[in-house]
């Protein structure tokens, strides 16, 4: 079963062939995915590379973690489950609650 890892410390440009292109190099990568920000298009400096075996996911984190690439040094970990977020909160715009007392008045 293939095991899902986190890869942070990432350079800002590397591209999802050459990290899948690394990981390679610990064995059969299933998957390469670069997280980008939605906002700007740019890479947010993390991603997830998917190892066809378990025992190639423990190999790429003794191979990779702590290690440096492209200048910077890489957090190579078994990826945790998405945990559930609270909705985000509507602030801001005309009278958002902002604690100094502005936003709309009456007179």
């Amino acid at each position: 079963m293939a095991t899902k890892l986190y890869v942070g410390g990432l350079p800002y440009s590397v591209q999802e062939d050459a990290l899948k292109e690394l990981f390679a190099q610990a064995g059969s990568v299933t998957s390469a995915v670069i997280i980008m920000d939605k906002m700007s298009g740019r890479s947010k400096g993390f991603g997830f590379v998917e190892m066809a075996t378990e025992d190639e996911a423990q190999g790429a984190i003794s191979m990779f973690n702590e290690q440096e690439f492209e200048g910077r040094k890489l957090t190579v970990n078994e990826a945790r489950p998405m945990e559930a977020r609270p909705p985000r909160q509507s602030g801001g715009g005309y009278g958002g609650g902002n604690s100094h007392g502005g936003g709309r008045r009456e007179y």
